[in-house]
């Protein structure tokens, strides 16, 4: 009796956990969907109509209005984005709901009047949002509701990038660093395929392509590239996140946290500094300049101007996703290296995207995976050994400082389990 209840209380939960997941992936597919295509529709319209970012500090008023306004509840603050997802994984915060359609349109403003940003960091708060509604109105256990935020992470990021195996595991890993909660990946894997067929089939949304022409031979020298060049994405990655969270601090403390005020004067200095560059290239998601990086040489600055340009849009209080400026700013160094590396180009821009990424994100297994999604798995020798190696070199920073820490990246720090990337950094500071 005992072992019939039991199979019979594993196969309820199962189908729990593939209903909650296919129900978000559901709603994210189509939520992101049309995410993916205003943002295209808004992205054309600034580019035809380039006097838009003159705007961008009108549009920084909006969104710190509307985050002061309606993102805020019970101590809970929707400004937080991604890391107010992690928290609530966590059980330390409660995602809002209506932080999804909030992130939505502070990006669409921030893609129209030219900030720099991406879409993941929409798309995954969208998930974030969809999942604690799941968990409200399915009275899911409490067992269960970090499962379910984690399946709305994964549908998320599948359904933005089209790599739905890549979004499953990413739900589970972002959270934190040296722990994967394998229990959820039923219902991660389950939302992210939902949402990236629901994206991709059901809507006819197109994800943009990025093709390796040609992988170096495998050799001693190669390797010893790869790894060379994964320590400088690395290092690229953790100057932007530096960079990233000091104006965001820095900002907060000037203006005592006045989100209209922060995204104002973010929006002057992105005026500011498209001026001294002369260029619009740098505003936006970058999509052309990625794109771009794999076939043709591009200004051997664009990576730092990216750099620059992200830090103060996201620093400042506007909102979107990092993980397109990381492609962009790892995919145009690479392009920079080709002349020094005697390696495909394609190759470099490629190798630079994904361990940017990795070393921002703290993801190698899933930055492993969005390389062989991403290009039908050419060179994955190669990239499994650069996104361990820009893992490591990017110690504990990242993207997100919410992210917790269970296995040291070396046996040399001593952190407690369960503390976060933010402490660290603030306890290296005092």
């Amino acid at each position: 009796m005992d072992v019939n209840f039991k199979y019979k209380t594993f196969g309820l939960t199962l189908l729990n956990w593939i209903f909650w997941g296919g129900v978000i992936g559901f709603v994210v597919g189509t939520t992101t969907a049309f995410l993916l295509t205003t943002n295209e529709f808004l992205g054309n319209t600034r580019k035809d109509n380039a006097w838009l970012i003159y705007l961008l500090p009108l549009g920084g008023l909006l969104i710190g209005y509307i985050y002061m306004k309606l993102g805020s509840h019970s101590g809970n603050d929707a400004a937080k984005g991604n890391n107010l997802v992690i928290e609530g994984v966590h059980g330390i915060a409660r995602v809002l709901r209506r932080m999804g359609p909030i992130v939505y349109l502070g990006t669409f403003i921030t893609v129209l009047f030219g900030g720099s940003t991406g879409r993941e960091g929409a798309a995954i708060q969208m998930g974030g949002s969809v999942a604690e509604s799941v968990n409200q109105f399915f009275k899911v256990n409490v067992i269960d509701i970090k499962i379910v935020l984690m399946s709305g992470i994964s549908a998320g990021f599948g359904a933005a990038f089209g790599t739905p195996i890549t979004g499953a595991i990413f739900g589970m890993e972002m959270v934190a660093l040296g722990k994967m909660k394998y229990e959820a990946f039923v219902a991660c894997l389950t939302a992210s395929f939902v949402g990236h067929y629901i994206t991709e089939y059901a809507w006819g949304v197109e994800h943009e392509t990025f093709i390796i022409q040609s992988v170096p031979e495998h050799s001693v020298m190669s390797f010893a590239k790869v790894i060379f060049l994964s320590i400088i994405f690395g290092l690229v990655s953790v100057l932007y996140c530096q960079m990233r969270h000091g104006i965001q601090r820095v900002s907060e403390k000037i203006f005592n946290k006045n989100h209209m005020k922060r995204a104002f004067v973010g929006g002057v200095i992105i005026i500011i500094l498209t001026l001294i560059v002369g260029s619009q290239d740098f505003n936006g998601r970058g999509l052309d300049m990625l794109e771009q990086s794999f076939k043709e040489e591009v200004p051997p600055y664009a990576f730092v101007a990216k750099l620059v340009f992200t830090a103060v849009t996201l620093g400042t209080g506007f909102v979107g996703g990092e993980a397109i400026p990381l492609f962009f700013m790892g995919a145009t160094l690479g392009n920079t290296l080709y002349p020094f590396m005697n390696m495909p180009m394609s190759f470099l821009a490629a190798l630079g995207m994904i361990a940017a990424f990795c070393g921002g994100a703290n993801v190698p297994i899933a930055a492993f995976l969005l390389s062989v999604e991403m290009f039908d798995g050419k060179g994955m020798e190669y990239f499994f050994v650069a996104c361990l190696t820009s893992y490591l070199i990017s110690g504990h920073h990242g993207l997100w400082p919410s992210q917790s820490i269970y296995d040291p990246k070396s046996r040399l720090f001593t952190i407690p389990n369960g503390e976060t990337i933010g402490n660290i950094e603030k306890n290296n500071k005092d």
